[in-house]
């Protein structure tokens, strides 16, 4: 099922949880369980930066805050853009105690600027380029706290053992589309990467053939 039709989409041809960005990223959905979803991306470049802090909400602040001064002009051609969506936090899942960790916050770049992005002016932002890949995906509302983040992961990792399906331990994605403005119906996701074949499950919803 082809859920969008290039690599970023403007937002009112997608799903309702994209509402408040222009282009948002696209995938195949390739399954659904009562527990997770299994989608499909295609490889996309982002700007990045990372945070050391002991609770991914401050990381992921701090973080914030250098990311949107270069979407707002803070680059050498002064240009600015509009916040796209998803925002991914890269969260490592060993953490070890008093010791703070290391979070990777990633804007996803505009189409127009996919292949020449403007050079960033703060030596701590890169560009990284996400593969082609299969993810698992769980969704949940409300605020993507340190402890909802940590719990949704731990309930996906959970479903996806139950599963026998395998994937990356050595990190997940905390994944956002709203702005800390919007209150209510939020949508914020879990990622973990599939390593080899994706597992659907014995009980999912099959996808009707040839729907887009």
């Amino acid at each position: 099922v082809r859920y969008f039709t290039s690599l970023l989409t403007p937002a009112t041809l997608h799903s309702s949880f994209c509402s408040e960005s222009r282009e948002c990223l696209q995938f195949d959905l390739i399954c659904r369980t009562d527990e997770y979803e299994v989608r499909h991306y295609s490889a996309t470049r982002w700007v990045s930066t990372d945070a050391e802090a002991y609770f991914l909400g401050v990381g992921a602040a701090m973080a914030f805050r250098r990311l949107y001064h270069y979407i707002s002009g803070a680059n050498e051609e002064g240009v600015r853009f509009e916040m796209t969506a998803p925002v991914l936090v890269e969260v490592p899942e060993e953490v070890r105690m008093w010791e703070p960790a290391i979070y990777t916050l990633s804007f996803l770049l505009p189409s127009a600027y996919q292949e020449r992005p403007p050079t960033p002016t703060n030596d701590k932002l890169y560009f990284s380029d996400m593969p082609d890949m299969d993810v698992y995906v769980r969704s949940y509302g409300g605020w993507m706290l340190s402890i909802t983040s940590r719990l949704h992961a731990h309930l996906l990792s959970r479903a996806l053992l139950r599963a026998h399906a395998h994937f990356n331990h050595t990190h997940h994605y905390a994944v956002g589309y709203d702005s800390p403005l919007k209150l209510l119906n939020r949508h914020n996701e879990v990622w973990y990467l599939v390593e080899g074949d994706p597992v659907c499950g014995q009980e999912h919803t099959p996808l009707p053939t040839g729907a887009h």
